[in-house]
Order: C-alpha cells, then sequence, then structure tokens
C-alpha cells in the first residue's frame, strides 16, 4: 500500500501533527484526505518522491556469500568462473 504526505492548508488553524507534515498509507483507488485525522483542518497532498531502497552489500557480496557462482562470458560455449 503506498504511503502519500499530507501536509495543512492553514498552519495558523491546525494541529502539529499536520503543520509539520503526516504520512498516511492509502490504497490507490482511495480519494485523498480532505481534513487531518486528529483535528479535522483542510489539508492538502504533498508531492513526495518515492522510497527506493538499496542494499550496502553488493548483490556479488551476498551471492557469493550464500554459495552461489558467478561466470563471465569469454567465448562461444565458454565461460570463466568469477568466485
Amino acid at each position: 500500500m503506498p504511503t502519500y504526505e499530507y501536509s495543512a492548508e492553514n498552519a495558523s488553524k491546525s494541529c502539529p501533527f499536520c503543520q509539520q507534515g503526516f504520512d498516511y498509507a492509502q490504497r490507490l483507488d482511495d480519494a485523498p484526505l480532505a481534513r487531518c485525522p486528529r483535528c479535522c483542518a483542510p489539508v492538502r497532498k504533498r508531492i513526495s518522491l518515492p522510497a527506493i531502497g538499496r542494499s550496502r552489500s553488493g548483490l556479488d557480496d551476498r551471492a557469493r556469500h550464500a554459495g552461489f557462482k558467478k561466470l563471465k562470458k569469454i567465448g562461444r560455449g565458454e565461460y570463466e568462473q568469477q568466485y
């Protein structure tokens, strides 16, 4: 389920929760929130970057540790074992 960011439309008429912004998980087909879930002040959806995680250790390191072998093609029907 995607997470959307919302913030108060008018910071002077809202609670601290929606003044600083909040994340809200909802389905793709759900309508966007119109009001803060805590104080009922009007909120708007903020544009945000998607969260894309990357592993600190590379795929090669994890594969080697798990016992996999990496082969590199060096010619027609010939492969060289990398690890």
